[in-house]
């Protein structure tokens, strides 16, 4: 019998590495995006690198309290990347990203299910249910802008 927690996880890796509802996925759409591409500006839109490094950032301050740390997350510093002036970066982005992401299944799939309704670090945050699924649904948002800018990209 399936977990909620592993449900969740589940839920969250399909968003980063496919087989979810709606059949995109970051994995996906991030792979042929080129270093130029994910820094060009489109209108007063945040670039692909921008929307990327700002997913993983709440990625990461996540998992700092599944691995029994703190809560450090500020959003000003949320869209400040460091720069992406070659593949390698780019790549570099990419690889980070990728592996938050899996560690950050791995670590839900281990949290029980009665956590879900605790509070998640302090009560101004709701719980760890709010919270997980926070980050799927803004993961979402996110994948979002960048399939529309990629498209803007290719119109030229």
């Amino acid at each position: 019998m399936a977990t909620i927690t592993s449900q969740i996880a589940k839920h969250f890796k399909e968003v980063h590495f496919g087989g979810n509802w709606t059949c995109s996925n970051l994995k996906d759409n991030l792979a042929d995006v080129t270093w130029q591409q994910a820094i060009t500006q489109v209108q007063t839109f945040n670039t692909i690198a921008t929307l990327t490094y700002h997913i993983n950032y709440y990625v990461t301050a996540a998992l700092q309290v599944l691995q029994g740390g703190a809560l450090d997350a500020h959003d000003k510093f949320s869209l400040e990347h460091p720069p992406i002036t070659s593949q390698a970066d780019w790549d570099n982005m990419l690889a980070s990203a990728k592996a938050n992401a899996e560690l950050f299944v791995s670590l839900v799939e281990q949290l029980p299910d009665s956590i879900l309704t605790e509070n998640f670090t302090n009560e101004k945050y709701g719980t760890w249910y709010r919270n997980l699924h926070g980050i799927i649904e803004h993961s979402h948002y996110h994948l979002g802008q960048i399939v529309i800018i990629k498209k803007l990209l290719a119109e030229g």
